[in-house]
């Protein structure tokens, strides 16, 4: 596998994808009772925006830098996911598991995964002494199988991987119906990028087959698709997501429309993917 975050992270797709996660996140802190989240693909955890990989690409500027200078920075949807972001300062980017890590309460906790070796000692370096936080340097899908449901019976998996091998739709389905069927009242986020809308639609098509009810599909569109594949997109599914979703999902889309628009033609959406239980 040759993906590295480090070429993307802070662009428009994490922007997305993380707001969106931390308004997942913030529907389990309405509760007292405490929860976990379990983060699949964690990758290192931390990356430097001005390091020779994001610089390179330079996909940050049109994310994460394009947020914090926009008049969308000072909306309240945001408030909650730019705090989390802005505590690493504006040379660092966080990602998924210690933006998670610092919404959570005491109460809470969190596990992560990761099978590249190098990464996962960089996020076991990270995370060393926390005990809020274990850190797996495993596969997390082989993980869920014998870490779910967690104790705390209250939870979100976010299944976030690279989709750079071959077959990784049906892994993904095969991999969130049997995380289901030992944890049904758990919300499971899945990532995604939108490239080519035959390849989008394949895995809708393959969430819808496992049987799992009342999927539901948060998609933002930087662009039209075009004809050569580019990642003009981003989705996140969720299983059981909270009845406060979809809405807040679309005001937060609607605003980073605004924002992350590739020539003004940004367009977002919430889909269902599967129906809900009878």
């Amino acid at each position: 596998m040759n993906y590295r975050h480090a070429f993307h992270a802070g662009n428009f797709a994490d922007v997305v994808k993380h707001a969106l996660l931390v308004a997942l996140v913030e529907y389990l802190k309405r509760k007292d009772k405490p929860f976990r989240v379990l983060d699949t693909h964690a990758g290192v955890g931390r990356y430097e925006l001005g390091g020779d990989e994001a610089r390179r690409t330079g996909e940050h500027l049109e994310g994460i830098a394009a947020l914090r200078h926009s008049h969308a920075a000072r909306a309240p949807e945001l408030a909650v996911y730019l705090q989390a972001v802005d505590a690493e300062g504006t040379d660092l980017y966080p990602g998924s598991p210690l933006l998670v890590r610092r919404l959570l309460r005491a109460q809470d906790r969190l596990s992560v995964y990761e099978l590249h070796p190098a990464d996962a000692a960089s996020l076991a370096a990270l995370f060393a002494g926390d005990i809020q936080v274990k850190t797996f340097a495993l596969d997390g899908w082989l993980a869920l199988g014998a870490h779910l449901p967690p104790k705390e019976k209250r939870g979100l998996v976010l299944i976030d991987p690279p989709f750079e091998e071959r077959g990784e739709v049906d892994s993904i389905a095969r991999g969130l119906a049997a995380a289901h069927r030992r944890w049904t009242g758990g919300i499971y986020a899945v990532w995604y990028p939108i490239k080519r809308e035959a390849d989008r639609d394949r895995l809708h098509a393959a969430l819808a087959a496992t049987g799992i009810p009342d999927i539901q599909a948060a998609e933002f569109m930087r662009e039209p698709f075009a004809v050569e594949p580019k990642l003009v997109g981003t989705g996140l599914a969720v299983v059981n997501a909270p009845y406060t979703f979809a809405d807040e999902a679309s005001r937060i889309m609607a605003i980073l429309e605004q924002v992350l628009a590739k020539g003004d033609r940004a367009t977002s959406r919430i889909v269902a993917v599967s129906p809900e239980r009878p």
